[in-house]
């Protein structure tokens, strides 16, 4: 009997806005690494997830959804991230609706470089009503490009997950572990917890709020299992931090409480959390500010 190379290598998650890339990204790796929201663009900097197995260790790197309908430094620098990424990986998965092929799908599919094997993930394939309207969309996407395979899944439920896998495993190098089988991402505990404050505000007011949200931990102590976070909220204008805030402090309270439970959960201990909301006006059509801010 002969046993199956170990296979190790890096995929590029891309598709457009809300499609369920970082849902597609947290269940594979088995742990909320990634935020998600019903809000446009929550993914905003590349992060990477890893997921390993007995013979493959998946390097996945989550990025911000393509868009063009608002051209201000931010969007520009995470499109930008969407480009490069996809141009550094041993294999893209293209995350689109299983409804059916959007026309804000086609600049995604035309940024992605030739020569790298591309497996198409048709997401939410659970809410299709009419089961009969997947196969009319396999033979769309079949014509529009010679993808290396596609697969139907549904990223909150897992369905195919293991098929989705498998199918990228095909394309990766033969190689040796790169990280250790018990890691499941790159990023620091500060770059999450700041992520995971951001992800609170979309999901609590995202309807209210436009997209100008950053959130930049100025302090992260750790004492034994206890972890001490100090965060700042910069918002755009006044109007929105009042938002924020809320009637005497209670969505800002309400932010606080999720997102620490949010990091207990993932950090697997108890958080002291401290939340501060600042103005910063312009700040994401600003390159200098953007750095700043670590994009």
């Amino acid at each position: 009997m002969t046993t199956a190379p170990f296979r190790s290598g890096t995929v590029a998650i891309v598709g457009r806005p809300n499609v369920g890339k970082s849902t597609l990204l947290n269940k594979i790796v088995g742990a909320h690494v990634a935020i998600t929201s019903r809000k446009a663009q929550t993914t905003r900097h590349r992060l990477l997830g890893i997921h390993t197995d007995a013979r493959t260790q998946f390097v996945f790197v989550d990025t911000p959804g393509y868009q063009t309908r608002h051209q201000n430094a931010l969007n520009r620098t995470m499109n930008r991230t969407v480009g490069q990424v996809a141009g550094e990986v041993d294999v893209i998965v293209l995350v689109i609706d299983a409804a059916g092929w959007d026309e804000r799908d086609d600049p995604v599919l035309a940024l992605l470089p030739k020569g790298v094997p591309v497996v198409l993930a048709l997401n939410k394939v659970d809410r299709l009503r009419d089961k009969g309207a997947l196969g009319k969309t396999l033979a769309e996407c079949s014509r529009r490009h010679d993808f290396a395979a596609l697969v139907p899944v549904s990223a909150t439920k897992g369905t195919q997950v293991r098929a989705l896998l498998e199918e990228v495993r095909k394309h990766l190098p033969e190689s040796a572990p790169v990280y250790e089988a018990d890691e499941i991402t790159d990023r620091p505990e500060r770059f999450l917890a700041a992520e995971l404050v951001r992800e609170r505000i979309f999901r609590l007011l995202g309807d209210e709020l436009p997209y100008s949200i950053a959130v930049v931990v100025e302090e992260f102590k750790v004492e034994g299992r206890l972890r001490r976070i100090s965060a700042t909220i910069f918002v755009d204008r006044a109007s929105h931090k009042a938002i924020v805030i809320g009637e005497k402090g209670a969505t800002l309270k309400r932010i606080g409480t999720e997102a620490r439970h949010a990091m207990e959960a993932l950090f697997d201990g108890k958080v002291h959390l401290e939340l501060w909301v600042r103005v910063k006006s312009g700040w994401a059509d600003n390159e200098l500010a953007l750095r700043q801010l670590g994009y």
